[in-house]
């Protein structure tokens, strides 16, 4: 894998984790600003790197990729080393800021009174939604030059309604961050499957559009 890809992919989930739950954390502008923090992070680090690695900051996004036929394995694995590793950067730097964890992190759990296969279904759908306007946006072309706008937008969107019930990751390494300094880890399975889940189900939709 070249570097700069390994190293975009890191900065890049850094950044997605810093801002988007950062935000979280801090409280400031609630739902639609934490929305639009994740959203535009988003848009921007597609138009800023997407040129160079595709700008995925996301494990799931990246497995939508391998599993359309796009990428192989082994340039993937390096893809989500990154991402992970940048997901606990993220939160590693939130946690020295804040001095402590007691704010939460931005960590993305369920609700109260939401099961997991509750959260697991809607982190599915959501999921795909994202990695949806991924493949169709960027990978087959459909959205231009308006593609970094489309992805940033449905990640806002889907903030807006999963929110409230699993804090809408619809990306492990998102999760992962945060969970090491919450004591959340056990839920981080959810989060992993589901979002694995419907990256498989947008990879398979784009097969399926792409048949004569």
């Amino acid at each position: 894998m070249d570097n700069k890809k390994f190293v975009v992919e890191l900065i890049g989930t850094f950044a997605l984790i810093f801002i988007g739950a950062g935000a979280v954390a801090i409280g400031v502008g609630g739902l639609v600003g934490v929305a639009l923090a994740h959203g535009l992070v988003v848009a921007t680090l597609v138009y800023a790197h997407g040129p160079i690695s595709g700008s995925h900051i996301n494990p799931a996004v990246t497995l939508a990729v391998v599993i359309a036929g796009k990428m192989n394995i082994k340039e993937a694995v390096p893809y989500w080393i990154a991402q992970f590793a940048g997901g606990a950067l993220g939160a590693t730097a939130l946690y020295f800021i804040f001095g402590n964890a007691d704010n939460g992190l931005g960590a993305t759990v369920l609700a109260e009174g939401v099961g997991p296969l509750q959260g697991f279904v809607l982190e599915m759908i959501l999921t795909f939604f994202l990695a949806n306007a991924v493949l169709q946006g960027t990978i087959k072309g459909n959205a231009g030059n308006f593609a970094g706008f489309a992805i940033g937008m449905t990640y806002t969107l889907a903030i807006l309604m999963g929110g409230p019930i699993t804090g809408a990751s619809l990306n492990p390494a998102r999760t992962f961050g945060p969970a090491l300094f919450t004591g959340t880890m056990n839920q981080f399975w959810i989060y992993l499957i589901g979002t694995g889940a419907g990256a498989t189900l947008a990879a398979l939709f784009y097969k399926y559009t792409e048949q004569e």
